[in-house]
């Protein structure tokens, strides 16, 4: 977690308190820097573990993705075609769905300005996920650079909110502060089944939130996360190398899927496989056995009564530590 003289900072440069105008203000920053120290020493204690999105049910949701050989999905499977394993230790399916099975999902869109001049295939990409969605899907758009807006709430609507198409690129990038949001908002959703979807480049710039608990703000609500990496292929940097790293860590870790596309037609057929995905999934709960509120990481393992299938889920969870 950050420090608040991070929050301060932030602030101060976004006012132009670093231009060479304003240097003078540097000595008063100074101060109220030293003042920051002295009264928040004590409040340091809080654990990040705390900040991570909290859920009231203990029902550990699966969205799994089963495809053969050709890569092609597979329906038509049963219950008992699936065994789930918690560290190691079976568990008893307390609920199983097939593809019908309605989805919700929070469509999250970077604005920030290393995204100038893709913006045009952002919306196309926006549009072509939303006209994929079934009858009773949902989906809500947010934008995301400095800050994080909800553009569009979550409804069955098939049509992009004209405010997309008002937005411009431009300033830092919040990836990790957006995946929180999101996931908070998803919490209150009655849909089991949830989804997070990113097209960013990856470059977290501005972030209060941590890599870790954004990603952990996603397990918390169940909810599996696509990433779209729209960073440049051919003038690849330090920064953009970390940031696709952490966009193929989003997905990997929850059971979702990280595709690389620097737009265009690309683009446009990797959003509408993922709301093929999302339509061709089994969903599967289990209540935990071990019952204890650690905040100890528990890992995951579907298998299938047939070898020949492959198998996709997210790989494990964190269950909130319950403060005494």
């Amino acid at each position: 977690m950050k420090s608040p003289i991070f929050f301060l900072l932030r602030q101060f440069a976004s006012v132009g308190v670093f231009t060479p105008c304003r240097r003078p203000t540097l000595f008063l920053l100074f101060l109220l820097l030293n003042l920051t120290l002295i009264t928040t020493a004590s409040g340091q204690g809080t654990s990040q573990d705390d900040e991570v999105v909290r859920v009231t049910t203990d029902l550990v949701v699966l969205n799994v993705t089963v495809k053969n050989s050709r890569g092609e999905f597979v329906r038509g499977l049963r219950r008992s075609d699936f065994k789930i394993f918690e560290d190691g230790r079976e568990e008893s399916i307390a609920s199983f769905g097939e593809e019908q099975t309605p989805f919700t999902a929070a469509l999250l869109l970077d604005i920030s300005g290393s995204m100038e001049g893709r913006m045009s295939f952002a919306r196309s990409a926006g549009i072509r996920f939303l006209e994929g969605l079934r009858e009773a899907d949902t989906a809500a758009v947010y934008s995301f650079h400095r800050t994080v807006k909800q553009i569009q709430e979550f409804s069955a609507s098939r049509d992009l909110t004209p405010r997309a198409f008002e937005l411009e690129a431009d300033g830092m990038t919040v990836l990790n502060d957006a995946i929180v949001l999101a996931a908070k908002d998803l919490s209150v959703r009655p849909e089991k089944r949830r989804a997070i979807v990113i097209l960013s480049d990856g470059e977290d710039t501005f972030s209060s939130a941590s890599t870790s608990k954004a990603l952990e703000s996603a397990l918390a609500v169940n909810a599996t996360i696509y990433t779209v990496d729209m960073a440049d292929r051919e003038k690849p940097t330090s920064r953009s190398l970390a940031g696709s790293s952490a966009l193929r860590e989003f997905a990997d870790k929850s059971g979702g899927q990280y595709v690389r596309t620097p737009g265009g037609k690309e683009l446009r057929d990797a959003f509408a496989l993922i709301v093929e995905e999302l339509s061709n999934q089994y969903t599967l709960a289990y209540v935990p056995t071990n019952r204890a509120r650690d905040g100890r990481y528990r890992e995951i393992e579907i298998k299938l009564s047939r070898s020949d299938l492959k198998i996709r889920t997210r790989r494990g969870y964190r269950l909130a530590k319950i403060r005494k």
